[in-house]
């Protein structure tokens, strides 16, 4: 089993690689909303190695709420045009 930074090291190149392969054809609500995800899934799991939790429930949590984050940017950019 990969131990805390292999598995972060892993988890972020991993999470990079499929941002770039996935935002191809995506509009711009759909490429915020990815990337949000992705930043949140980096950051809850970057958190919860540093704080000694469930780094896969961090990572999940950051994913929703990054998510939730980019399409709430994307709402307020559009309104604010």
């Amino acid at each position: 089993m990969l131990q805390g930074k292999q598995f972060l090291q892993k988890t972020v190149l991993v999470i990079g690689l499929l941002a770039l392969a996935g935002c191809a054809d995506m509009n711009s609500q759909q490429q915020r909303m990815v990337s949000g995800g992705a930043a949140g899934a980096a950051v809850g799991a970057v958190g919860t190695v540093l704080t000694g939790g469930c780094v896969a429930c961090g990572a999940a949590i950051g994913g929703a709420v990054g998510t939730a984050g980019g399409y709430v940017m994307d709402k307020i950019d559009k309104n604010s045009k």
